[in-house]
């Protein structure tokens, strides 16, 4: 364990039943939002939304798609970099992951399942919809939140209707001998908003603004929400994504649920409400879809913040 001096990510209730969008709570609450985002990047939100039921049903979902053979799974491909299949590598041996794109609708879930199971899964499909769903409920109430606390709501609506979702589950092999091992490299999200879920075994830490790396503590009735590169511009600067990994100790696997949102087909711009003589426009209006592939290129893969590199001033 670190010290006790050791800064810990703010927890804040999100649960429904807590939520009062007309009272005074509401706009405390907010303020609490904005005020971890602008100083950790992310927060760690209670969110009753999904319940323990559907939690362990889409874990166990999850668990059955990792037990599928290689070749099955190297089968999920997608468009978009590092969002289909990845596992086996060389750099990150711990580490699996898949993508299951438009995971809020059925069309998406679908597609996935037809590739994984031909004959169909319905358990998985519905666990897997329901709760992408589920979670989509909490990035509107999240991303509600920041555009009311920055006076932007008009500029939030324009982008609601292009968000999708990838949800991504994720294993990490449990560490051998005492050791840490490193589960995923240091890296900053090239999305939008991420939402991650765990089971029982922790493993990401987060970097702060001073260098420090703190290892986060969160149950599985609670959530991750963090700033991923594309929301850093839109606000122009004033959420930072933060850099994160995964450390592995301990005798367990480690499953995790992550849900992707990102904005398609549509040019994101600064609101000119974030841009005043404090905090001139530091990013030009770009593609969030586009910026995902300029970061595998080569000049985005050696950049030391690739979005300033993408669209910054």
């Amino acid at each position: 364990m670190g010290s006790s001096t050791q800064p810990k990510l703010p927890v804040i209730d999100l649960s429904l039943k807590s939520l009062n969008l007309n009272s005074s709570s509401w706009v405390t609450k907010c303020g609490e939002v904005i005020r971890a985002l602008e100083e950790f990047g992310c927060f760690i939100a209670v969110f009753d939304g999904v319940s323990r039921e559907l939690r362990d049903a889409t874990f166990l979902a999850s668990q059955e798609l990792f037990d599928l053979p290689s070749e099955v799974k190297a089968l999920n491909i997608l468009s978009t970099p590092y969002n289909g299949y990845i596992g086996q590598q060389p750099m990150v041996p711990l580490y699996e992951s898949l993508g299951i794109e438009n995971a809020t609708t059925n069309e998406g879930v679908e597609s996935f399942i037809k590739l994984m199971w031909p004959s169909g899964n319905q358990s998985f499909s519905e666990s897997v919809l329901m709760y992408s769903k589920a979670l989509a409920e909490l990035d509107k109430i999240v991303m509600k939140m920041i555009a009311e606390s920055y006076g932007i709501e008009e500029h939030y609506e324009s982008i609601r209707g292009s968000t999708t979702y990838l949800l991504k589950p994720t294993k990490y092999l449990r560490a051998t001998g005492n050791e840490k091992m490193l589960g995923i490299l240091p890296h900053t999200d090239k999305c939008f908003m991420t939402y991650l879920h765990q089971d029982e075994v922790n493993g990401l830490e987060i970097m702060t603004k001073d260098g420090e790396w703190i290892e986060v503590e969160y149950p599985p009735s609670s959530f991750v929400v963090m700033a991923a590169d594309a929301f850093m511009a839109w606000t122009n600067g004033r959420i930072e994504a933060p850099t994160h990994r995964v450390m592995m100790t301990g005798d367990n696997d480690r499953y995790v649920l992550g849900l992707f949102a990102s904005i398609r087909d549509h040019i994101i711009e600064v609101p000119q409400q974030l841009v005043e003589k404090d905090h001139p426009l530091k990013f030009r209006a770009f593609d969030n879809y586009e910026y995902m592939h300029f970061y595998y290129t080569p000049e985005g893969v050696n950049s030391e913040c690739p979005i300033k590199t993408y669209c910054g001033i």
